[in-house]
């Protein structure tokens, strides 16, 4: 499965985009393949579902979560940071991005309670001698 959906053709936009050794994830829903909002009402669910999308979408640019440096969390519920930071926790605990937790006043569709968005700079490996 693609981390695409069909907001991509409907709005104009892609879902990621890498130019040279950067990767930008554009904003991602709480999608699942059929279309259809993850998990309505868990905060938590739709942050996962989000990360994971995104991790595809980085994946299919040729990079991986450890060259991620931002991620923003976008929230309709300011209640609602803690479980969106536990799922932001279990993808990012060990390379620890700047992120950005921002409350807003809605999406374009009301199921989603929040939207996630990544940058990566994708590094070289070096072989060690």
């Amino acid at each position: 499965m693609d981390a695409s959906s069909n907001y991509e053709n409907r709005i104009g936009f892609s879902r990621v985009v890498r130019v040279g050794d950067i990767i930008a994830v554009s904003g991602t829903a709480p999608l699942l393949a059929n279309g259809k909002t993850a998990s309505p009402g868990d905060p938590y669910e739709q942050t996962r579902v989000c990360l994971e999308i995104m991790e595809r979408a980085v994946k299919e640019a040729g990079g991986n979560l450890n060259d991620t440096f931002r991620t923003r969390i976008y929230l309709k519920e300011q209640k609602h940071w803690a479980d969106a930071a536990r799922a932001h926790s279990e993808f990012f605990m060990d390379i620890k991005p700047a992120c950005t937790f921002v409350v807003v006043k809605g999406f374009i569709n009301d199921e989603w309670l929040v939207e996630t968005e990544l940058d990566c700079i994708v590094q070289e490996k070096q072989a060690l001698l």
